[in-house]
């Protein structure tokens, strides 16, 4: 019997020992990368962490046209939402008060609201109702969302790109915990520029 428990014991330790996982910096990689991957098929986004960000154009209801590809060399917030989202109303306030009246003023940061599908009096109406100061966009035929997440997926969604052009977090929904996480990076992101 203890032979046999002894011989189950090494199995384990001998399975164990052999996972492939890689410690970075004493964080295991593996587990990070498969949760990452499970997250953003859970969420239905098309990109995750570490890519290219895609670029886009999109006018804004003046008629001025941004292009995500000239916003390089800046950390860069892009904003999914609408006017009939209710989780995006509930945000996009404390975008206001957090992140932009904090950082609207640093040449190195840009923030972009995009609204989904709905004219400029709407994306007014909205503005209006939430408070909101921050540029935001059209996104007609959802075009500019289908290139970060599938298209029947929900909103609200922030992405924060590196001044690289690199993704470097998506969130989905307002979570405090992942909405603080997010001003923090995007406040860490920031002073290593300066």
């Amino acid at each position: 019997m203890l032979k046999g428990l002894s011989f189950i014991f090494l199995f384990v330790l001998a399975l164990v020992s052999c996972n492939p996982s890689v410690k970075k910096n004493g964080v295991n990689t593996q587990k990070q990368n498969t949760v990452q991957v499970q997250d953003t098929l859970d969420r239905q986004y098309r990109v995750k962490v570490g890519d290219p960000a895609p670029d886009f154009e999109m006018a804004l209801p003046d008629g001025k046209k941004i292009k995500l590809s000239d916003l390089r060399g800046r950390v860069v917030m892009l904003q999914f939402t609408a006017s009939w989202c209710g989780v995006c109303r509930k945000e996009m306030p404390h975008i206001e008060k957090e992140i932009w009246q904090k950082h609207k003023d640093n040449p190195q940061f840009a923030l972009y609201g995009i609204d989904r599908e709905e004219p400029a009096e709407k994306i007014q109406v909205l503005r209006e109702a939430t408070g909101v100061t921050y540029p935001i966009g059209m996104d007609p035929d959802a075009g500019i969302f289908g290139l970060y997440a599938e298209k029947d997926a929900g909103i609200t969604r922030n992405i924060i790109i590196d001044r690289e052009g690199k993704i470097v977090m998506l969130t989905r929904l307002f979570e405090e915990e992942e909405f603080n996480e997010m001003v923090s990076l995007i406040d860490k992101l920031l002073r290593a520029m300066s």
